[in-house]
């Protein structure tokens, strides 16, 4: 029952003191997060994790440091998301080290195992490498990769394995196994609701790798020339279009040009 009387700290009409505070508090987090976010800036490289976006276009934006179309940019909310996939990535590495598997995340100097190419314009940065372990039936080292996901999607990994649920991270581990010389992955997800893991092994694609890598170098050459690579789609509701955020000045829905 709502408390009417004086001094109860209700408003009539109005939401409870204890929402309204969560909700200031709230508006508080998101915005140091976002003030974050615009203060790192941009990339001024392509990385290894978007090389399999689908629309080559998209990519050019992001690599030029096209400014994203209003409110297009992550909100607090996202952007938690986003570093909660850095914890549980932590909580599998003391996992998988507690069974036994050799797992290395930083060089002797601190910093992460990665590659750079293309006078530093393309680049990655692996989440790390298995050097020894218990017998996976497989030559080490291994390049290890982990995500996170929600109870739906982990399930749909599972049942279809990467290269199907997500091509964008199975082009992520071709290109690292290319350029850190590996011949396969093992591939973590771990279910954020139920913390159910998830391993799946990816063998090296020298083809795959190869016609990546081409792509990347086509986007990087695109951007120096000031050029745009075709988009993905003409049509603006099309399923990668709808949540780009360089959509309104792609498909020119502003009046403007790309």
């Amino acid at each position: 029952m709502i408390d009417l009387n004086s001094g109860s700290g209700y408003a009539y009409g109005g939401v409870p003191a204890r929402m309204a505070t969560a909700a200031f508090v709230n508006g508080l987090v998101d915005r140091a997060l976002e003030g974050e976010r615009a203060a790192a800036g941009c990339r001024d490289y392509l990385g290894a994790s978007r090389v399999g976006e689908p629309c080559a276009r998209r990519l050019c934006y992001e690599v030029a440091g096209t400014p994203e179309d209003d409110g297009a940019r992550p909100g607090g909310r996202l952007l938690r998301t986003f570093e909660a996939g850095h914890v549980f990535e932590d909580l599998s590495i003391r996992w998988l080290r507690a069974a036994g598997f050799d797992l290395r995340t930083r060089k002797r100097n601190g910093e992460q195992f990665g590659f750079s190419t293309a006078d530093g314009r393309i680049r990655g940065h692996i989440d790390g490498v298995i050097v020894n372990g218990p017998d996976l039936g497989l030559p080490w080292p291994l390049l290890w990769e982990h995500k996170s996901a929600s109870a739906k999607s982990w399930t749909d990994f599972v049942k279809h394995g990467v290269k199907v649920w997500r091509p964008l991270y199975y082009a992520q581990v071709q290109l690292y196994m290319a350029y850190m010389e590996l011949e396969h992955c093992l591939f973590t997800a771990v279910n954020k609701d139920t913390l159910e893991l998830h391993h799946e092994l990816i063998a090296f694609d020298p083809a795959a790798a190869q016609a990546l890598s081409d792509r990347a170098v086509a986007v990087i050459r695109s951007v120096e020339a000031r050029e745009l690579l075709p988009r993905i789609a003409d049509d603006p509701d099309h399923h990668c279009c709808r949540f780009c955020p360089y959509r309104v000045r792609c498909h020119h829905l502003d009046g403007g040009v790309a």
